[in-house]
């Protein structure tokens, strides 16, 4: 009994336990990408026009980017309470939507419905920020993969929704908002102890890299079944029966990655708990030599980084800290005698706050490339529909869900790829986000050019490259600017998807397709097709977003001629993360 005991207790603080549980709450947690199958829904029940429903659509957006407050929060809270509070939201916003959809509450003024909405959607700044945060410190070493893989599985939550929806067998629309009420704050409620920091530093094995191979090959795996599924459900009349089998084959593979932590409980060797002490006894000697180093008197330092010799940073790590610290007594008696005044600010690659990281240039090119590709990407997204029309194809479903699969095979890919360029080349990961933000310039090119198959190609371009910055991002941040404060830095960075998706749909891409549609209007009617003028304007043909298409491939260009900027300059700071760690 009290060996099964320890193996309880293995179990539970295992690393990779709670790995596979934040990606159970990602695929939950990306609620925002089927606001394109609630809002018919909202549009019929409360009998809203195409202007209100894309006001109501703003107020999602913003929902689902800003999260300055669970970013501040993710610094004191446990994650267990960052989980709750998102299951509150998630559950009261769609939930109250829900009720006033099936009738069951009074109808409500139009921007108390974006209320509900935004604090809904919002649900997923606290999930996202609670698993990043967590499997960063639990994963230090793995930033890349764990980040892709986290955020690829939020891509999925549309899918996997839907997919859930389907297996009901209802005609009524409104039980998908009622199962987005209720999906998302079961699952964070119901892992919400599971998600924790475990001291994953500790439990660093030659098993790691199989097991993310095996998780990678997971993710393929369901992309590839959801695909599938996809195309056997648009094209093929399925009884109810297949439903059934097809969703529970998906539940299946989501459950698989549980096959790590298992093994690793029931194959590793149970240290006694005299070990891990002794193990962990350094780590309590660094926090009382920090908590005295914080009791002293407080001795504002000159920020010296950007003044010091360049060979400073390639010395070993021992002599780097003799070197450091020998300047920093001599610093601390002149302020000592009156005769310096001097502040002190982290390097880069230690931990920042966010008011630390806005006065960094690295900070701001970072996230300006981060606007630049992810909301030119975000804009081809939230115009699919009306882009495919315009050349011809009357149904945008297929696009739509190809994307959701690009988009994740993207964020996996680039968690991939961007980790072998830091971890073997020991070269910055954006050069990788440089590449995938020239694929998205072609595929804006293609997009802008509206050849035969191109919408096929485009498609795959821009979702993937798309999703690739969720990855790589995140990911430098936390290299670049430190763990301790990643939620608010996180969370500022999720801005730019918005501001970008407003800048080029809003005042680029409609603007310019109102145009269009405006001189073909006149046209037609100049030529007596056209006798009624009332309805909606509508563009055809390929000159609808010719222009705004080469407007975003050029802006691609640029955002990629940052993301170079960004590598750079700090080749040197990853050659002294990455060389250090690998000595």
């Amino acid at each position: 009994m009290g060996k099964l005991g320890e193996r309880l207790r293995a179990f539970s603080t295992n690393r990779w336990l709670v790995f596979v549980a934040a990606t159970w709450v990602q695929s939950m947690a990306g609620i925002g990408y089927l606001f394109g199958a609630i809002s018919p829904v909202l549009k019929a029940a409360l009998g809203y026009n195409q202007r209100q429903v894309a006001v109501l659509g703003v107020a999602k957006n913003l929902g689902d980017a800003v999260g300055f407050l669970a970013g501040a929060l993710s610094a004191t809270l446990p994650a267990w309470g960052m989980l709750l509070i998102g299951a509150v939201h998630s559950f009261v916003g769609y939930g109250w939507v829900w009720l006033i959809v099936t009738r069951q509450a009074p109808a409500l003024p139009l921007w108390m419905m974006c209320v509900l909405l935004y604090l809904g959607t919002n649900s997923t700044t606290y999930f996202n920020t609670a698993s990043l945060v967590t499997c960063i410190q639990n994963f230090p070493k793995n930033r890349g993969p764990t980040v892709g893989i986290l955020k690829a599985f939020s891509g999925l939550s549309s899918a996997i929704l839907t997919q859930i929806y389907a297996v009901m067998h209802t005609p009524d629309h409104a039980t998908l908002v009622f199962i987005v009420a209720v999906g998302p704050s079961l699952l964070g409620i119901g892992l919400m102890f599971v998600m924790r920091p475990v001291g994953g530093h500790r439990q660093v094995g030659a098993s790691d890299k199989n097991s993310f191979t095996f998780i990678y090959a997971i993710c393929l795996l369901l992309a590839s079944y959801l695909l599938g599924v996809m195309l056997v459900q648009d094209f093929l009349q399925i009884g109810d029966n297949v439903v059934v089998l097809l969703t529970v084959i998906l539940f299946i593979l989501l459950c698989l990655p549980m096959a790590i932590p298992v093994g690793l409980t029931l194959l590793s060797k149970i240290e006694h708990p005299t070990e891990e002490v002794l193990l962990y006894e350094p780590l309590k000697g660094e926090a009382s030599a920090s908590q005295e180093k914080e009791d002293q008197p407080e001795v504002i330092l000159s920020e010296v980084e950007e003044e010091k010799r360049e060979d400073v940073d390639l010395l070993p790590p021992s002599q780097r800290r003799t070197r450091i610290a020998g300047v920093q007594d001599k610093l601390v008696q002149a302020a000592a005698r009156g005769g310096a005044r001097i502040r002190w600010a982290p390097h880069r690659g230690e931990n920042f706050t966010l008011m630390q990281a806005l006065v960094k240039a690295d900070f701001w090119l970072i996230w300006l490339s981060l606007l630049l590709g992810a909301g030119s990407g975000l804009t081809v997204i939230d115009n699919l529909g009306q882009m495919s029309e315009a050349v011809g194809f009357k149904d945008a479903h297929i696009f739509v869900s190809l994307t959701s699969i690009w988009n994740f095979l993207g964020r996996v890919g680039g968690g991939y790829f961007s980790e072998i360029i830091v971890r073997e080349r020991i070269y910055p990961r954006h050069i990788a986000l440089a590449v995938a933000q020239i694929l998205m310039a072609a595929g804006h090119f293609l997009f802008g050019m509206a050849w035969p198959g191109t919408m096929y190609i485009g498609t795959f371009l821009v979702g993937f490259g798309y999703g690739t910055h969720w990855a790589i991002v995140p990911a430098a941040v936390s290299e670049l600017f430190g763990v301790k404060h990643f939620g608010a830095m996180y969370n500022f960075l999720t801005v730019a998807n918005p501001t970008g998706s407003l800048i080029f749909s809003s005042l680029i891409v409609s603007n310019l397709y109102d145009y269009e549609a405006e001189k073909q209007a006149h046209h037609r009617q100049s030529s007596a097709l056209l006798h009624n003028t009332d309805g909606p304007l509508k563009c055809e043909g390929p000159f609808c977003f010719f222009v705004s298409s080469l407007i975003m491939s050029a802006v691609c260009v640029v955002g990629a001629g940052l993301s170079l900027v960004v590598v750079h300059r700090t080749k040197q700071v990853y050659a002294r993360l990455y060389q250090s760690a690998g000595a």
